[in-house]
């Protein structure tokens, strides 16, 4: 996977993997430019985008994780989980947080294994779409 970093643009070029599709919409454009102001990078396999993710500060020590991962994305979990590590571990934020579908049980692994811990098992009507997500953490000792 090769990787570059984010541009705006890549949030409408990504074909999302359908447990995410609730992400496009009106507030796409408004969230690729939020994006675009914060670490970010967008990863590609033969020139197809697979992942755009990045982190939006909060406060400082805090920051919410965001990934947008492509409908192919499977195929390549191993090289997109280590580039987020990658990504991760030169962040300057003591906490990271990601919020997750609550009834996606791969995000609910991958979250798992990227080191981020359950801290909110349900937030009824978080998602655009007014669906439920799950909170995780990860904080630096």
């Amino acid at each position: 996977m090769m990787v570059e970093p984010f541009h705006p643009g890549h949030l409408t070029e990504i074909t999302l993997q359908a447990a995410q599709e609730y992400l496009r919409g009106a507030g796409t454009a408004a969230a690729a430019e939020i994006a675009s102001q914060h670490p970010a990078y967008t990863g590609r396999v033969a020139g197809e985008i697979v992942v755009c993710a990045g982190v939006i500060p909060i406060w400082d020590g805090r920051a919410m994780g965001w990934a947008w991962l492509a409908a192919g994305a499977r195929l390549h979990m191993l090289a997109i989980t280590r580039a987020f590590l990658r990504f991760l571990d030169v962040q300057p934020h003591r906490r990271v947080e990601i919020s997750v579908d609550r009834d996606f049980a791969e995000a609910h692994r991958w979250a798992r294994m990227l080191g981020f811990q359950l801290e909110a098992g349900r937030m009824r009507a978080y998602r655009p779409d007014g669906g439920d997500c799950s909170l995780y953490a990860r904080v630096r000792a």
